[in-house]
């Protein structure tokens, strides 16, 4: 396996589902763990882009809850890797719902999602450095370097 660096641009992924009724309550709003569920589906195929082999959720963290997504709405998921470590990988989500009759699209949630690699024996593993190319990278993997920080300070205080 190569540990050769790779862009966020290489794992970026998109998804759009749409929203039946099975999704939601009997207001036609949509439940917020279909949400969350949609988030760790993205993140954890962004986190194979990225390592080409198993990954694991291990957080799901900083989940806002903007605006509601109704039954009949296109869920638009938008995933990137901002920041990468020995065996994690931070993943980015914006999630908009867009009303098909309008076209109107509406920021509903961001999220950060912290995968891990694992190796053959369930054991964390090294992945590919992130190769930062823009000040936009730049600026997201030392933002994700920050956060990854304050998540290992708040696991040692718990």
């Amino acid at each position: 396996m190569s540990l050769k660096p790779k862009s966020a641009e290489e794992s970026r992924a998109e998804m759009t589902v749409r929203m039946f009724p099975s999704d939601a309550n009997p207001a036609g709003n949509v439940f917020g763990g279909e949400i969350l569920r949609q988030i760790d589906l993205i993140a954890g195929l962004v986190a194979q882009r990225h390592c080409k082999q198993n990954a694991v959720t291990a957080s799901i963290d900083r989940v806002n809850f903007l605006k509601p997504v109704m039954v009949g709405n296109a869920l638009i998921l938008n995933a990137r890797l901002n920041y990468v470590s020995r065996s994690s990988m931070e993943i980015e989500i914006r999630v908009e719902a867009e009303n098909l009759f309008t076209g109107t699209r509406t920021l509903t949630n961001t999220a950060y999602v912290t995968s891990v690699a694992l190796d053959n024996t369930g054991k964390p593993t090294d992945v590919p450095p992130l190769l930062i190319i823009t000040e936009d990278d730049k600026k997201r993997f030392a933002e994700g370097e920050q956060r990854m920080l304050q998540r290992k300070r708040e696991r040692k205080q718990n």
